[in-house]
């Protein structure tokens, strides 16, 4: 549980920690187009490419991005698998009963988990591990500031997601801290069957839950006693301001974006997905 890394920030004043958080959101949501818009092997190796650039531009430790990967090692291995046996093919390279192995399945099972990893990668890098909870949650108000005058609460919303992921290191402390504490009390949850194991995670569950809602109810009170009240009369003391590093940083994702779809197009050689 200690490996999660998801929604922590780790300062720094590196390139990506010095971008407009409206500028990573944005480059966020054109970096998850671009892999998803990837289909052969060179456009995978672009995209892995540009991940680990963004890794080495944010100077994050590569232990602790590595660290974020392996709490979905389980979800890539059953990726790997599903994509492996599941995918027909024209190269065989093993069968047995009803269970065939192709080549162009390892190829696409490959394929599929450079794309996971990229996502995972690139998405935290570009927003939690470089942007503080305090910075994404204007950031995010400020894109959606339009919708206010449909009267959509936005700021509430902003608020709700930035809490969210600034409690999910907390949880994860807490779960590894009530796991520790049944363990000490005989608990066994690594021996028995699916349903066994499922049982055993219910004296977790709930002084979890229990745990949850009661920070949730002391944040609500700290909100009120310092007058929280939204939005309203609210000041900020820093405003956003794109600088030319944030318009160059959106246009090379834009222009990674064209050279995917054109590499599509133009470079149908391998396996594509």
């Amino acid at each position: 549980m200690k490996d999660m890394t998801l929604g922590q920030y780790f300062p720094g004043n590196s390139l990506l920690h010095r971008l407009d958080p409206r500028a990573k959101i944005i480059a966020t949501v054109l970096y998850i187009a671009t892999i998803f818009l990837a289909k052969n092997v060179y456009c995978f190796g672009a995209v892995l490419a540009v991940s680990v650039l963004l890794v080495l531009v944010s100077r994050i430790s590569l232990r602790v991005v590595l660290r974020g990967i392996k709490p979905i090692l389980f979800i890539l291995a059953f990726t790997m698998i599903i994509n492996m046996f599941f995918t027909q093919g024209e190269t065989l390279l093993f069968s047995f009963w009803r269970i065939s192995l192709y080549l162009e399945g390892i190829y696409r099972a490959i394929l599929m988990t450079v794309r996971v990893v990229s996502l995972i990668v690139g998405t935290s890098v570009l927003l939690t591990y470089t942007t503080s909870p305090i910075v994404l949650t204007d950031a995010i108000e400020s894109l959606l500031s339009p919708l206010k005058k449909i009267k959509i609460p936005v700021h509430d919303f902003a608020m709700m997601m930035t809490i969210a992921l600034r409690f999910i290191p907390t949880l994860v402390d807490e779960t590894d801290k009530i796991m520790n504490a049944q363990k000490a009390r005989g608990a066994d949850f690594n021996s028995g069957g699916l349903i066994k194991r499922a049982k055993a995670l219910i004296p977790i569950l709930v002084p979890l839950f229990v745990s949850s809602y009661s920070r949730a109810e002391e944040l609500a009170v700290a909100m009120e006693c310092r007058c929280y009240r939204g939005d309203v009369g609210r000041t900020k003391f820093v405003r956003l301001s794109y600088t030319v590093k944030d318009w160059l940083f959106l246009v090379g994702l834009l222009l990674f974006g064209a050279a995917i779809v054109l590499a599509n197009i133009y470079l149908p050689i391998g396996f594509s997905v």
